[in-house]
């Protein structure tokens, strides 16, 4: 494990999709406080007492769904969680990444340390010593409708606590009693209502939710900078960036968006060159950047926003409030998150779509000094047209994806959940789209630059000079076909690892630059 200076405080600390990460990836280590402790410890006491006084609680003595009306005695009450996440456990399909599991464990951790899910403090316990020591559940990927919480991968997830299911450690998968052996663990027995705190709740939705946020905030960063150097590369103006202009149309996406390309274009001799030429506008593409760019900036501002309502809520069922209410109600729904993620994928595959328009531009040969297929020898060379393909074969692929999963509902549970938000659905497929979203961009990177390298010995603004040097570190100029193939792969590489972005920020701390705008704290910081 690496050195940990500070630590998260479960329950008590604001959560945030960026720390929920930084957890999971080792950089922070969430504990539980004294004032938690006694918050948990007071929940789980007042479930115990319901047990005691025999008063029908929906999840405690009762039946689950539409066996609610069923009367469990004290005696069964325990056997009846253990049979919830076994009965429960029936998702498909290939297991989630490793990361959104865990994921799904920190959260879980964070919402049954409010104090009102009347979980067992050594329950808990087991599922942080879980986290620190990397032992995570494999869970499936489909079987959630995203209602009741997302009681299968749920169930999948908190097998492992009555020593069922598997899990990967030590980059093994192993089963549980395999873990068992190797640790010297063993089952939890888990008290009344803990089967139920474990699987109801969003947390399946929540952390593909936090995953959604970091990887779509690194392509709408880096779409903007991609999106500066094709609009050097083809001559572009500057002027549909200008702050006059949008201030006039203050939509908090696009005043951001053109804030920073303006920065990115400042002191380009490229753009100097061309400031008399008789081109009246861009097409769309160049010209619209901030009104498209900024629109999947507002969506993802407004996913951001709720999803920290969701980290630091309880959303599991019946909630215990005090010794003398407990709320049969439905705040494991999924549908706050679900919709907001619907609209994250849409304005993911927009980004994809414009950037294929502009990649497509580039081709035309329209821009006076760069050639058809951004290659002179052509004929015998095919030059980047079928990068092309691609990007219409990836975009396509999104427009596909993106009929929002929260406009359908199936009633399960014997018409006791008659509607449900098919929040993990979405989810899964807005990661789908980003991750070829990252495609297309790391092809739009490759094309911008090899259309700015025609711009030479002209200068561009001091960072994209420097980002262009960086991707020529990883991918040459092409002067003949090649098996571009290896490039794209390259391309991707620099999106995923956030290449441009890591230069853009070094070259602006040391020239003392700036790209921050008056709406950063919103936009970059999640």
């Amino acid at each position: 494990m690496p050195d940990i200076s500070h630590h998260f405080l479960y329950g008590e600390h604001h959560l945030t999709a960026r720390i929920a990460l930084e957890i999971a990836r080792g950089q922070t280590k969430g504990v539980i406080s004294e004032t938690s402790r006694i918050k948990i410890q007071k929940s789980q006491k007042v479930v115990e007492n319901i047990v005691e006084k025999g008063d029908p609680v929906y999840g405690i003595n009762t039946g689950f769904g539409p066996l609610c009306t069923t009367k469990i005695s004290k005696e069964e009450t325990k056997i009846l969680q253990n049979n919830i996440l076994q009965s429960h456990s029936v998702g498909v399909g290939k297991p989630i990444e490793s990361e959104i599991a865990k994921l799904m464990l920190i959260l879980k951790a964070q919402s049954l340390s409010k104090g009102h899910s009347g979980i067992a403090m050594k329950t808990l316990d087991r599922i942080l010593w879980q986290i620190d020591n990397d032992a995570i559940p494999i869970v499936p990927s489909q079987g959630s409708v995203g209602a009741s919480g997302d009681l299968a991968p749920l169930s999948h997830l908190f097998l492992p606590l009555i020593g069922l299911g598997k899990v990967e450690y030590k980059d093994e998968i192993i089963t549980t009693q395999e873990l068992f052996k190797k640790t010297g663990l063993k089952p939890v027995g888990l008290g009344p209502k803990e089967g139920l705190a474990l699987i109801n709740g969003t947390q399946f939705i929540t952390a593909h939710a936090v995953k959604i946020i970091a990887k779509l905030y690194n392509c709408l960063s880096q779409a903007d900078i991609i999106g500066a150097m094709m609009i050097e590369g083809l001559q572009g103006s500057v002027k549909p960036f200008y702050r006059e202009l949008h201030q006039l149309r203050p939509f908090k996406g696009n005043m951001h968006v053109a804030s920073r390309v303006k920065s990115l274009l400042k002191g380009s001799e490229i753009m100097e060159a061309h400031t008399d030429c008789d081109r009246v506008q861009d097409p769309y593409s160049l010209r619209c950047i901030p009104q498209v760019h900024g629109a999947s900036r507002n969506a993802w501002l407004h996913l951001k926003e709720l999803l920290e309502v969701e980290l630091n809520s309880v959303t599991d069922n019946p909630i215990i409030i005090n010794e003398e209410l407990t709320i049969s109600g439905g705040s494991f729904h999924g549908q706050p998150l679900a919709m907001a993620i619907d609209y994250a994928c849409l304005a993911a595959s927009e980004l994809g779509n414009i950037s294929d328009r502009r990649i497509y531009l580039a081709l035309e040969g329209n821009s006076p000094g760069v050639p058809k297929l951004l290659m002179k020898d052509t004929g015998i060379n095919s030059g980047y047209m079928i990068l092309q393909y691609t990007t219409a074969a990836l975009a396509s692929e999104n427009k596909g994806l993106c009929f929002p999963s929260s406009a359908d509902s199936i009633p399960t549970s014997l018409g006791q959940e008659d509607h449900v938000s098919m929040g993990s659905i979405g989810g899964r497929k807005a990661l789908q789209v980003i991750q070829n979203l990252e495609k297309i961009l790391a092809i739009e990177l490759l094309t911008a630059a090899q259309a700015f390298e025609f711009r030479k010995p002209l200068k561009s603004g001091v960072i994209l000079d420097e980002i262009h040097k960086e991707i020529r570190n990883h991918v040459s100029f092409a002067h003949k076909d090649r098996v571009f193939a290896d490039d794209i792969e390259k391309g991707i590489e620099m999106i995923k690892n956030e290449t441009i972005i890591a230069i853009a920020n070094e070259v602006s701390k040391r020239e003392n630059l700036s790209l921050e705008t008056q709406f950063s704290d919103e936009f970059e910081v999640y």
